[in-house]
């Protein structure tokens, strides 16, 4: 859909409700109508068919295999055990391939049939979570650290992302009408006061971080907020924050006119003014984005055509206030801290590493069955959360420490403990859907992952380097849902079996990788590597990490990078 079409049909939508009352109804496919496909997503949900069938229901003359991916608003990744009991069962009920856990800390059902949407998603509500604006030209789910070390600071930062997300829904009533029942009242209001009827260009990411932890990716955000902290009495208290703008993964093959970008260091702000910062910084967005071309209607572009003297200048006149200089800030990592850890209020804390986030038996990993076990044991503990982080893992925060010796067994006994036993490379990975559900992918990416990363693997042992820490990511297009543009070696989709092979970025999410070979095939790929491991093995200072020293090796062009200012070169 172009850009004209796409914001005439959300200005006449009838906030949001367009015909999907009737799409629903019609018993004869199992597809809504093109312009309630749009619609939906601002309700949490794509339109998808399974790839892997289309062609033979082609054959046999049938429509394709249309289905439904849902995707729950859960701020922060944050759920009670009794939570994840309640989507478990509905997820074993009505979706496909379990529940899988998203890079911005949401978890997706797949495979829901047209006419249980309203019932799944029923379900999900009945939890007390929602799917609002999860897709769509709105504010996505708010991704927060899942730091499990800095549990005050945690808990802190967590409460003004669930209170922004909240404030920054939309007001319409479409959804509760559509699928709560809820009764439409005559004369209603439905305005808009921060997206107006057309609501925004493009989608809105926002993200806060945690230094010195960056899980986040704070620079990949269209808005992030990295948390400052200072000590007071012996441990570290949040002071405020300093705020980057205009970040976004997304490109277009061939298309030098859109591309990833990090976000721009705007200043720093008191913990006070994340509302009046954020919605500054959205209705900026919303009235000078790009409405003529979705592909340059990110508020990175709005930041680049415009200049960002200008954007701070807009933003600071909307919010009411001026930045102040940037605070000191540092990080070291943007993975994920894997098995236990003691939290500062003696809880402790096990992170596990959950392959692509998918939450499914398989074989040996029993994820659904294990994961299941877990909640029921520690659903009835006070305080115990699931935190989904934005690496597709999933942390087991607060556990009571009589209960540690259960978990473990209950992990083990699942063959969810792989955290013990995979690499780093395998660990930290990242990987999108992709096929076969994914209509914009190219090539293969979750269910490529577990080949490629044993062949990389194979190819570290072989220089003597097995178990060097690496972040890989794979995307199966170039949108970057996996932020493959912040892997030390990532691939690109272009084509089945074919991808762009990008390398360089660092290990902190504060600097892009850059294209090093063209859509090349897995021979070329493994090709390409093996002699920069080489040079790796034998060339590398101590403590290096690969992509740090692509750079400085001159293997590649320093690509464009971002700190804090007054940050300590490291």
């Amino acid at each position: 859909m172009d850009a004209s079409a796409a914001e005439t049909l959300k200005r006449d939508s009838d906030g949001l409700r367009g015909t999907l009352r009737d799409s629903l109804a019609d018993a004869v496919t199992g597809s809504l109508r093109p312009g309630d496909q749009v619609l939906l997503k601002f309700h949490g949900s794509y339109q998808q068919d399974d790839r892997d069938l289309r062609e033979e229901r082609r054959r046999q003359k049938l429509e394709p295999a249309y289905q439904f991916m849902i995707r729950t608003r859960t701020p922060g990744g944050v759920l009670s055990p009794a939570q994840w009991l309640q989507l478990d069962a509905i997820a074993s009920r009505y979706a496909e391939r379990g529940l899988r856990i998203t890079t911005r800390q949401a978890l997706q059902l797949h495979g829901v049939l047209k006419r249980e949407l309203k019932p799944t998603l029923q379900g999900i509500n009945a939890a007390l979570i929602d799917t609002i604006a999860a897709c769509g030209d709105v504010n996505r789910n708010v991704t927060v650290a899942a730091n499990p070390l800095q549990s005050a600071v945690h808990a802190s930062v967590f409460a003004q992302a669930a209170a922004l997300s909240e404030h920054l829904l939309p007001h319409t009533r479409a959804y509760y009408e559509l699928w709560l029942d809820e009764e439409r009242i005559a004369g209603g209001d439905d305005a808009e006061s921060h997206y107006g009827a057309t609501y925004l260009p493009r989608k809105f990411k926002i993200g806060f971080a945690i230094p010195p932890l960056n899980d986040v990716d704070a620079f990949a955000q269209d808005l992030g907020f990295i948390a400052v902290l200072e000590p007071r009495d012996g441990r570290d208290v949040l002071v405020g924050y300093n705020v980057v703008a205009g970040g976004g993964m997304g490109a277009t093959h061939g298309d030098a006119d859109t591309y990833p970008r990090l976000g721009d260091v705007l200043g720093f702000i008191h913990s006070g003014d994340v509302i009046a910062t954020a919605v500054a910084v959205l209705t900026t967005q919303r009235d000078f984005g790009n409405r003529s071309d979705r592909k340059r209607a990110r508020l990175k572009y709005t930041i680049d055509d415009r200049g960002l003297a200008w954007f701070k200048g807009e933003v600071e006149r909307r919010a009411g206030f001026a930045f102040a200089p940037p605070r000191p800030s540092a990080f070291d990592h943007n993975g994920d801290r894997f098995g236990w850890v003691d939290g500062e209020d003696g809880r402790a804390h096990l992170t596990l590493a959950v392959p692509s986030g998918r939450v499914r038996d398989d074989g040996d990993a029993r994820w659904q069955s294990g994961l299941r076990a877990l909640a029921l044991l520690l659903r009835d503990s006070e305080g115990v959360q699931f935190r989904l982080t934005p690496n597709q893992n999933l942390t087991l925060a607060g556990i009571p420490a009589a209960l540690r010796v259960r978990v473990d067994a209950l992990a083990a006994g699942h063959g969810i403990d792989t955290w013990r036993d995979a690499t780093p490379l395998q660990r930290d990975a990242l990987a999108c859907v992709a096929l076969p559900t994914c209509g914009l992918a190219m090539a293969e990416a979750e269910r490529y992952l577990p080949a490629l990363t044993a062949k990389v693997d194979a190819l570290l042992a072989a220089h003597g380097i097995a178990g060097a820490p690496l972040h890989l990511r794979i995307s199966g297009c170039p949108n970057g849902c996996s932020r493959p543009y912040l892997g030390e070696i990532a691939l690109v989709g272009r084509a089945p079996g074919r991808y762009n092979l990008m390398l360089g970025a660092d290990h902190r999410g504060q600097r892009l990788n850059t294209l090093y070979r063209d859509n090349i095939d897995e021979a070329q790929i493994l090709a390409a590597l093996d002699p920069l491991f080489a040079r790796y093995a034998t060339e590398r200072a101590t403590g290096e990490r690969f992509g740090d020293f692509l750079v400085r090796a001159g293997v590649i062009a320093a690509p464009p990078a971002r700190t804090i200012p007054l940050r300590l070169a490291s």
